[in-house]
């Protein structure tokens, strides 16, 4: 087994909380983000116990007396990959209703159970759901990032940083998996994310769902790459298979279902009536993309357009990963109208909107703020900030709540 450095996770606060006050708590996010790391670090603290569902023997005896395997659980329990026995449910829901004591169980699953109704409703009201991430850059560095916080505060200062250049793409192309993490080159990182996609679809998609065209899910992965941070386009997606257009939504569902890629709603507002309602698609992880399109870092690096799309969904990553431990929920969105006014990701937290642009240039005008002046207008009152993250050296204010920073301080702290 492959070691690597025990990063600090910052959603480990949110767990206890939760563990402290909830019967149930779910950890979920895709094989290999830290799951079980996380789960057995805080878990091992308090005092519970760890069992796998990736151990056959444990699957066979769960799926085969699911009350009587709960029944005979320690107390304060792991149940580890709990998505491949989901008749367990419904036991762990009798086994919460006669004791409702905090902190009962502690299940970690790498399908989204949300996606399954009777498997979330079953515990409704008993259980809460973290969701964990890949290694934010700030959980690489080892520092709690605050550009969330300032964001919504319209808090930037004016401050010079040395701009990241190839390092960026470097850390594009790395990704946020700690097994590919610690490959000492970007060759044998791109090798594990192959494999790591491999594996997946032989075993998770098996577990979720039966489907004729298993080999076709790599390749329609890959093209979702080849389409991340742009609007989703189903039928470009479905010209190369002899699949139809609702089968290639059923497909992409299912990377969803097991963390790979993920929609962003338009945002929309009764104040504007011209405004582009299709959600725009992103892989869930870059170093995921790079590998599937056969992208290293000199070549992304020399590929400007690729560069750009890339890097706004490393942003969308990095700020999925922060908003996961906040106390507030984010919501993520995008902008778009039919005259070609866009913001690449709105945010919004307890009825404030921000907004986030993402060049890969070295240099930010006025005109970069287009698309955010429009979503200021519409918002109103509600806009908290418009931010243009850029690879350059300076953060400054562009007037009326409006900053150009460097993208290096979406994770590094202002002070």
């Amino acid at each position: 087994m492959e070691t690597h450095p025990l990063y600090p996770r910052f959603a480990a606060a949110r767990l206890t909380e939760a563990l402290a006050d909830t019967p149930v708590v779910l950890i979920h996010g895709p094989r290999q983000c830290g799951k079980t790391t996380l789960a057995r670090r805080v878990g091992g603290e308090l005092g519970f116990s760890y069992f796998t569902f990736d151990d056959t023997a444990t699957v066979e005896a769960a799926a085969a007396d699911p009350v009587g395997f709960v029944a005979d659980l320690p107390r304060h329990a792991i149940l580890d990959e709990v998505q491949r026995v989901p008749r367990l449910f419904t036991a762990l829901k009798v086994a919460v209703d006669r004791d409702r004591a905090p902190g009962r169980f502690l299940l970690t699953g790498s399908a989204n159970v949300l996606f399954v109704p009777a498997l979330a409703d079953s515990l409704a009201g008993r259980m809460e759901i973290l969701r964990l991430f890949p290694l934010g850059q700030g959980e690489l560095a080892g520092a709690e990032p605050d550009f969330l916080r300032r964001l919504f505060s319209g808090g930037f200062k004016t401050r010079r940083r040395e701009r990241l250049g190839q390092e960026l793409t470097e850390r594009i192309v790395a990704g946020g998996f700690p097994a590919a993490l610690v490959r000492s080159s970007s060759r044998r990182r791109a090798a594990w994310y192959r494999d790591y996609i491999e594996a997946l679809v032989q075993r998770d998609v098996r577990d979720l769902a039966r489907i004729a065209s298993l080999d076709a899910l790599p390749r329609l992965l890959a093209l979702a790459a080849g389409q991340t941070a742009r609007l989703l386009n189903v039928s470009e997606l479905a010209g190369p298979f002899s699949l139809s257009r609702p089968t290639i939504r059923d497909y992409l569902t299912l990377l969803e279902r097991i963390f790979l890629v993920e929609e962003v709603p338009s945002w929309h507002t009764n104040r504007l009536k011209r405004l582009v309602k299709t959600p725009k698609i992103h892989v869930a992880d870059t170093g995921v993309a790079c590998a599937l399109l056969g992208i290293d870092t000199a070549s992304l690096h020399r590929d400007r357009a690729t560069l750009g799309q890339m890097l706004e969904t490393f942003v969308f990553a990095e700020l999925r990963r922060q908003s996961s431990w906040e106390e507030d929920p984010v919501r993520f969105h995008h902008f778009r109208d039919k005259d070609g006014y866009e913001v690449d990701l709105v945010l919004e937290r307890g009825g404030d909107i921000a907004g986030v642009e993402v060049k890969a240039a070295a240099s930010v005008t006025s005109s970069d703020f287009r698309g955010m002046r429009k979503l200021r207008d519409a918002a109103g009152e509600r806009f908290a900030s418009g931010v243009v993250l850029y690879d350059g050296e300076t953060s400054a204010g562009f007037g009326d709540r409006f900053f150009a920073v460097p993208v290096r301080m979406l994770w590094e702290p202002e002070s």
